[in-house]
Order: C-alpha cells, then structure tokens, then sequence
C-alpha cells in the first residue's frame, strides 16, 4: 500500500488571475445538486434555472443518457425522469446518511452508505450485487465518514473518507491498495484518463492533481485565484480540453463570499464562473450538460 504526502512545491504556483473583472458568466447547461437549497437544478448557458426536482440536502447528481436524473440526498438514491416521476430508489434509515451514487454499466448502481461504511453496488430490480467494507478510522462520525466515491475503469474505488482526511483506493475485494493523504478533509477522488488522481480538499482550500508515480503535478492553493478564494472544494469534472470545472461549496462560514461553480485552465485562468446566491445556494457536484459522454460508460469524468 502506497501513502502519497504532500510536500513538492509546484513552481506554476504563483499564477494567479490578473482581474476577476475578465472572468464570464456561465456559458454552459448545468446539472448540479444544491445542497443547501435542497434541490437538484439544471440551468440553461444563460444561467437560468430550467428544471429543478427537490431533495434532502443533495450531494451527488448525474444524467443518465436516456435524459433521466439520478441524484444521491441524504437517505438514499432516486432516478427520476426529466416529467418527475421516480423510475427506480434506494433508501436507507436513520444514522445511516448517503452523500454518493454512481451509474455504473448494465443498469448498475454504486451508493456509499455511511453508518455500516460500505459500498454497495445494486441493480434496477433493487438485487445487491456486491457489498464493499471500507476502512473507517472515525466510523462514529457517521455523517463524515466520507463523501463522494468513483469506481475507476480499473475496476477499483476512490473514496473520500472526510473524517479521517484522506482519500484511499480500494481494489474490488474492499482492500486498501493506495492511501492519498494530501491535507484537508477530501471530498473526492477522480482518476483521470492518463491515470493520475484529482482530489478535492474540502476544507483544506486546496485542489491536488497525484501522478502514478506519487508525484504532485498539479496544484490550486486557497488563494491563487483572483476571486475564487478555494473554501471547501467538493465535486469536479475534468472535461476533455484539460480544463477543470469546480464546486467551491460556501459552507463554514462562506456563503456568498465567491463562486459557486467556475472552470479553471491548466494555467489557473478562471474561464467562467456561476455567482449566483439569490437563486441557488451550496453547490456540491457539476455535470456540464453539453460534454457529449456516457456516464455509465465512465466516460464523464467526475
């Protein structure tokens, strides 16, 4: 097992914005889960909300290719079509909390459950295919014992234990074969198409890109960006362009201080970023809804 630590000092570090007043709007259709207006919203590229389904404090959303709506809310999962109607659930009680699903091929779904930590993978006729223990230091902590997970085309799973401050990579028999310990309380972990990992600190204000050599070759520290101070950096996506769209969540005593969502370029330019607090609130997880790609195929990146 491999623990990858922090501490290569990235000479790009210093980039920075010259003015926010050269950032853009959004330019993109959104999905994303409010998480603390208690909604899954799409937005059009003129940022204006186009459809909205309510949920219990959202944390992850994804569309579907047939157009459907699968999000994760606090006690389970639910597929929803864009008429609203629910086609398939998952629920779970009291302590358990669910803050991540994933669509997997052939109708399969990934949920994290915190409460018993565990992954579970289920089909549309609700069978569990597989159940995956994790390693929780601080399983008592039951709402922090991780955040969002990604299963890998290598088969393997990155979860984002939040408590225990790290992000660990299990194979499909549940061991731990990767350790990522780069500060903060991660939120995700996304392996990228070349192989190297992109994490979300949380609230360690920072985003880390780790080669599979356990190199850090990539870096956005608090404040770097000229108005996009890193608060708690939750979900990602890493389109095909390289650029990087974030979710810098305001919670902790930053709501309404910065951007809710924006994309950033390999050299750190903000591109466009979405301000927007009288109509949505903390924002957790993105899927840019004009990046042509398959989510059950892991061709979304996020």
């Amino acid at each position: 097992m491999m623990t990858v630590l922090i501490g290569i000092a990235l000479t790009s570090a210093s980039c920075q914005l010259d003015s926010a007043a050269n950032v853009e709007p959004v330019s993109h259709p959104l999905l994303f889960a409010d998480f603390g207006g208690n909604m899954i919203r799409i937005i059009s590229a003129e940022g204006k909300a186009v459809w909205e389904y309510p949920a219990n404090r959202p944390q992850d959303a994804w569309q579907l290719p047939n157009g459907n709506i699968l999000f994760s809310h606090v006690r389970g999962v639910i597929e929803v079509t864009r008429d609203k109607e629910i086609v398939w659930e998952y629920k779970t009680e009291k302590p358990n909390e669910i803050h991540t699903c994933q669509p997997l091929a052939d109708g399969v779904y990934l949920v994290g459950v915190s409460g018993p930590c565990e992954i579970i993978e289920i089909n549309r006729k609700s069978q569990i295919l597989k159940t995956i223990k994790l390693e929780c230091v601080k399983k008592k902590r039951v709402h922090a014992q991780m955040r969002q997970i990604r299963k890998t085309r290598q088969g393997t799973y990155l979860v984002g234990h939040n408590s225990d401050r790290v992000v660990r990579e299990y194979d499909t028999n549940g061991k731990v074969i990767r350790t990522f310990d780069v500060g903060g309380n991660p939120y995700t972990g996304i392996r990228l198409p070349n192989g190297n990992t992109l994490i979300g600190c949380g609230d360690g204000h920072k985003i880390v890109e780790v080669d599979k050599n356990d190199n850090i070759v990539w870096q956005i520290d608090e404040n770097e960006l000229d108005g996009n101070p890193l608060r708690f950096v939750a979900g990602m996506q890493r389109l095909p362009n390289g650029n990087t769209i974030v979710c810098n969540w305001g919670g902790h005593g930053h709501i309404g201080g910065q951007p809710q969502i924006f994309e950033v370029t390999r050299d750190k330019k903000v591109v466009w970023e979405l301000f927007d607090y009288d109509n949505f609130k903390t924002l957790t997880t993105v899927q840019l809804l004009d990046v042509k790609g398959d989510a059950t195929k892991g061709e979304l990146i996020k």
